[in-house]
Order: C-alpha cells, then sequence, then structure tokens
C-alpha cells in the first residue's frame, strides 16, 4: 500500500479530535522546522506562520459559528489564542520574535487532544 493510500484511509477513519491532532502536529512541525531555518528564509517562515494562523482563524471561526457545542468560556479562550497566535506570529515576521511561544501552545493544545494521557504513556513504559 502506498502512502498515500494509508494516509487516505487513515483520513476517512480518524474521529473529530483525531483530525484536529493531525492538523496540529502539522502545523507545529512547520513552525518548527521555520524556527530552525536563518532569517533570511523569509519566504519558508512566512509559509508556516501563515499555515498555523490558518489554522488558528479555522478554530476561532467554527468557535463562533452558532450550534458551536463548547461551552462558551471555553470558545472565548479559544478566540482570544486565535488573536493572540496572529498578533505573535506578525511580531516574529517583522521584529524577530521567537516561534517558540505559538509551537508551545500547538503542543499543549494536541496533549489536550491526545488519546493517550501523557502520563497513561509514562506509565506503559
Amino acid at each position: 500500500m502506498s502512502i498515500q493510500a494509508y494516509q487516505n484511509a487513515a483520513k476517512k477513519t480518524e474521529g473529530p479530535r483525531q483530525t484536529e491532532y493531525r492538523a496540529f502536529a502539522q502545523a507545529t512541525r512547520g513552525l518548527i522546522d521555520a524556527a530552525s531555518l536563518p532569517s533570511t528564509e523569509v519566504g519558508r517562515r512566512a509559509e508556516a506562520l501563515a499555515a498555523n494562523r490558518r489554522l488558528w482563524s479555522l478554530l476561532a471561526a467554527d468557535c463562533a459559528a452558532e450550534g458551536n457545542q463548547l461551552s462558551p468560556p471555553l470558545r472565548a479562550q479559544i478566540i482570544s489564542l486565535s488573536l493572540f497566535v496572529d498578533r505573535h506570529s506578525s511580531q516574529v515576521m517583522r521584529a524577530g520574535a521567537s516561534f517558540d511561544v505559538l509551537i508551545e501552545i500547538n503542543r499543549t493544545i494536541m496533549q489536550g487532544l491526545s488519546p493517550t494521557p501523557p502520563l497513561a504513556v509514562a506509565a506503559q513504559s
């Protein structure tokens, strides 16, 4: 089975949390890669930031949509994080701010979406 076929099959069988986890993993991997690039690699760094912004913008739009079943406080927190991600991404590009806080936010969200809590993973070792 080719990698593409495997990825397509995995996408069809995953639930919403798994899809969100995969999206965050992809965006975070892009941020980590971009952070290791020299500041002269403006295009590649901007692409990673744009992909992360799109993810957060999509989450914010979903949280703002009528019928979203998350609690209003959680929705507000996600929207606030989205606004922060947007502002900080601009600071990364314009003022040379660090990618680290964006990576850490994404990793924290991924931990919450993870099907196996981190403590359970450690206990299995």
